[in-house]
């Protein structure tokens, strides 16, 4: 009898939230609600049908990035979105009897692509108010500790990591590859880039998804210690990055000034609508991120209920109680929820209207 492998029958899904509902505004998957860069839609309408038809080579694509992030091709490796980066990085390092460390709540892929190798998981929770939990990290390093999955700034929460601390991971764990996460490094500026080549057990994922709008095109960078990189590079198809991403990639990221005001938006209006939620009654944590990880506690049933009835979709996290993370979008967007939460609010706390009395019964004749 055909049977998969034993991993495979427990391996958690991924589940999108993405459907066929109509939503007015997707708030869900920290996506940018401006898009892509006008210069970059501009670039896509002169492909033609003869660059359609040919596979793409990405080697042009990441001498393009490698000029941005100042480290040489050799350290790069353009992959279909920052998935198959971590895929890539789990079946790189880890295998049945070895151990992969995740900070939890996390992006759920690293437990899906690290299980889907056989390996063990294992969970470390974040600090109080999400902060990086160091020394427990350290703690549960052993000798089959082969991976380490570090998101700075954090998913859910938005919190960062302090560069030092992810030294001392690195250092503490020299048999194991350690995967940096900065999917959301252009909101928060701060990066282990610099380090990459210097420490042979540090990796840095980065998307073009979220600040250059680049989502459903699909493409991301792995960066790493060269003779290690060659060794990852044996892994991905020949032709893993689509035209399209390749075509739109120099785009893109030429065009900084695009980049540079998007990012200032969201900063500005983050604030904005952190200190709206707290003066709702309701806690969020400092982002550095383009979301927010809001705690609605009981109410927060009747906020996801609302708003998808509304035709707006948030992030639900049944990994941290009572909290939902939203997308943060143009100010206008995040004026729309901070009203639809008000009158959400206003509901839940109006006094309910006193029911008649009923009619004094009248003695039977």
């Amino acid at each position: 009898m055909l049977k998969p492998r034993k991993c495979l029958l427990t391996l958690p899904e991924y589940r999108t939230p993405v459907n066929d509902m109509p939503l007015e505004l997707r708030l869900d998957l920290n996506e940018s609600t401006t898009g892509c860069s006008p210069r970059v839609l501009e670039k896509i309408k002169t492909m033609d049908a003869q660059k359609l038809a040919l596979y793409a080579p990405r080697d042009a694509g990441e001498q393009v990035v490698s000029a941005i992030l100042g480290r040489p091709p050799a350290q790069l490796l353009l992959t279909n979105g920052g998935d198959e980066a971590i895929d890539i990085f789990c079946r790189g390092y880890l295998e049945p009897d070895t151990e992969a460390i995740i900070i939890t709540p996390a992006f759920s892929m690293y437990e899906i692509f690290a299980q889907a190798t056989g390996a063990k998981i294992v969970t470390v929770p974040m600090g109080p108010d999400y902060t990086f939990p160091v020394d427990e990290v350290i703690a549960a390093v052993t000798p089959a500790t082969r991976a380490i999955f570090i998101t700075n700034p954090h998913n859910p929460s938005g919190s960062a990591t302090q560069a030092a601390n992810i030294m001392k991971v690195l250092n503490a764990a020299p048999d194991a590859a350690v995967l940096v996460d900065e999917a959301y490094y252009d909101f928060y500026g701060q990066t282990m880039m610099d380090t990459v080549g210097k420490l042979p057990n540090l990796f840095v994922l980065r998307t073009f998804s979220k600040a250059y709008g680049l989502a459903g095109v699909r493409i991301g960078v792995l960066a790493g210690q060269a003779n290690h990189m060659a060794v990852l590079r044996r892994m991905p198809s020949p032709f893993n990055v689509n035209t399209f991403a390749l075509e739109c990639l120099q785009t893109a990221l030429s065009d900084r000034k695009f980049v540079s005001d998007y990012v200032a938006q969201v900063r500005e209006t983050r604030e904005w609508f952190s200190k709206q939620i707290e003066e709702l009654g309701f806690k969020t944590w400092p982002s550095f991120a383009n979301f927010a990880l809001v705690d609605f506690g009981e109410h927060k049933t009747k906020v996801m209920e609302q708003m998808t009835e509304w035709g707006i979709a948030l992030r639900d996290r049944p990994d941290c109680q009572g909290c939902v993370r939203i997308t943060i979008g143009r100010q206008k967007e995040m004026e729309v929820v901070v009203m639809g939460l008000k009158q959400i609010m206003g509901k839940l706390s109006a006094k309910p209207e006193a029911e008649p009395e009923p009619d004094q019964e009248q003695p039977a004749p």
